[in-house]
């Protein structure tokens, strides 16, 4: 928890932040409308004996009464899916729509990819790539148990993705939950502040860089670009975003998905940003009882 505590002037109830940090994450897991309604999901878990409880602000998540929601009936068939709360958030941001075309730039194992299908209806086309070719193996799998046919598998860096194979102009929207410190993760995986360095963290946020100047560069004027992590830096979070709106031709916008949230800052450790990185939103675990994480909507300007 050390390393946490260089975000305590950040921080409403500090003391509050570090308890929820230290508790494990209560189960979550996200109806796939591919195979199933909500509502005939909650009939498989009420048959199973495994209670669940609905999450306001999303109708597509349910908090289970079992550590093992993998192991349900409605699992088995594909009619949830184990999902991190905040992690649904991005997607719910972007919000795409049946017949778009939408680019997941960092999409192993999937998560996030299933649930942009799911909301385009399984139609159109998500171009789920990622980097790292052993991960694919977990996205394809999840695809295929999730019914997703709308999907094509991708492996490329991101900062360097072409449009060439799909014979696309442009992305109508773009995901970009890339790789970072996982700070935000502490409650899924208690170790993984052990090798935390400030190192990484600038070594990371390059990278982050280069990936979301590409989506911006990929998808459509007028078009949305959503950027995510599950980390509390602002080095690899406002920083991040106000590298690409000095860069690249787009600006943020503000949005809502119904969970307590805090700005943005526009001032770190000496540095500052553009102040619409206020229009982001930091998701704090003692808030909702979730993990950590970022999110920032763009609409590319040109």
């Amino acid at each position: 928890m050390e390393t946490l505590e260089r975000y305590e002037p950040l921080v409403d109830d500090f003391e509050a932040f570090l308890d929820a940090c230290r508790r494990p994450l209560p189960s979550v897991v996200r109806v796939n409308t591919i195979k199933a309604t909500p509502e005939r999901a909650k009939a498989a878990l009420d048959e199973d004996g495994v209670g669940w409880t609905d999450r306001e602000w999303s109708d597509t998540v349910l908090e289970l009464d079992t550590d093992a929601p993998g192991s349900t009936w409605a699992s088995y068939h594909g009619w949830v899916h184990g999902q991190e709360e905040v992690s649904a958030i991005p997607a719910e941001v972007l919000a795409p729509e049946a017949g778009e075309r939408v680019w997941d730039a960092c999409a192993a194992p999937g998560s996030k990819t299933t649930q942009l299908a799911a909301l385009m209806d399984d139609e159109g086309l998500v171009v789920a790539n990622d980097n790292n070719l052993g991960r694919l193996s977990a996205l394809r799998f999840n695809t295929e148990r999730l019914g997703v046919t709308n999907a094509a598998v991708t492996n490329a860096d991101a900062r360097n993705f072409s449009l060439k194979p799909f014979d696309l102009d442009a992305f109508d929207r773009a995901l970009v939950d890339v790789p970072c410190s996982c700070e935000g993760t502490i409650r899924k995986n208690p170790t993984t502040l052990d090798d935390w360095t400030m190192d990484h963290v600038r070594s990371v946020a390059g990278v982050q860089k280069g990936i979301l100047r590409r989506a911006v560069q990929a998808t459509k004027e007028g078009g949305t670009v959503v950027y995510s992590t599950c980390t509390f830096a602002p080095e690899e979070n406002e920083a991040v975003v106000d590298h690409v709106l000095d860069e690249e031709d787009c600006r943020l916008v503000e949005f809502d998905v119904g969970l307590d949230a805090r700005p943005g800052v526009a001032e770190w450790d000496g540095e500052r940003f553009d102040e619409s990185v206020r229009k982001a939103k930091r998701f704090y675990p003692h808030h909702n009882d979730t993990g950590g994480f970022f999110c920032a909507k763009l609409e590319v300007a040109g």
